[in-house]
């Protein structure tokens, strides 16, 4: 018996391929669902799509540009049917910076993956979740939304601006069988530290009151559940993950 009921739904999840978004995948094809991981790395989301069975499919995706999205859409409908599940986890941290020295152009590739990404994806499984009366979405903000990281701006103030759209996605769907949440992560040791310094990963950790990183596991779990038939009637909220950093 599966741990959560999602058997038969349709799911996309971005950046599917490795951190939470993969651990994501993972748990959503192991309780039934049919899974399409979007990334960019298609070696490699192909890798895992094949790791986690469950005839999970990897689609190459930017979901930086709305074109690729369009097609990454329309090429994962033909392979699995309409969407019932979106997780937007893909997303980049970028360079450390005061906002004085940050590079214009560096400021701009991250609000446009991190924000405009997260805009283009929820905007295009939409009118399918409301033609068919029900969906679920979660889109994955940070920690650093709620509180913003110093040094980290661009990506403070996009992931800001996903809990943002979230919250407002969520009321305009209210009506309707339509979840839309974000939850927010403290910093997990994903690929994504690889963009950063190491004092800035030293503060991230200083933050945690539970003294240690997230696991991928843990995000997966709440992500999952919040994805589920089940979470009927929250929507356009922020569930934390900060490891009691921020409980608001």
């Amino acid at each position: 018996m599966n741990k959560y009921d999602v058997g038969g739904k349709v799911a996309i999840v971005t950046g599917g391929a490795q951190g939470i978004g993969g651990a994501v995948a993972k748990l959503l094809a192991a309780n039934g669902a049919k899974v399409a991981l979007w990334d960019l790395d298609t070696k490699l989301g192909a890798e895992h799509a094949a790791a986690i069975g469950g005839g999970a499919v990897a689609v190459k995706a930017d979901i930086s540009d709305w074109g690729s999205v369009q097609a990454a859409l329309a090429e994962t409908e033909k392979k699995l049917g309409g969407v019932d599940i979106l997780v937007n986890s893909a997303g980049i941290a970028g360079m450390n910076a005061t906002v004085a020295d940050y590079p214009v152009e560096e400021f701009a590739k991250i609000v446009q993956i991190n924000l405009l990404g997260t805009f283009y994806v929820n905007k295009a499984v939409v009118p399918g979740m409301q033609a068919r009366k029900y969906g679920r979405i979660v889109n994955i903000a940070s920690i650093a939304g709620k509180e913003g990281n110093p040094n980290a701006s661009a990506y403070s103030a996009s992931k800001a601006g996903v809990i943002g759209l979230t919250k407002s996605l969520g009321k305009e769907l209210a009506g309707m069988d339509i979840a839309v949440n974000c939850v927010t992560p403290a910093a997990a040791r994903t690929r994504i530290f690889d963009q950063m310094q190491q004092t800035h990963i030293d503060y991230m950790l200083s933050k945690i009151p539970r003294g240690r990183f997230l696991e991928i596991d843990e995000s997966a779990e709440m992500i999952v559940w919040l994805v589920t038939k089940q979470n009927s009637f929250t929507t356009g909220a922020v569930f934390d993950l900060s490891g009691g950093r921020a409980t608001y």
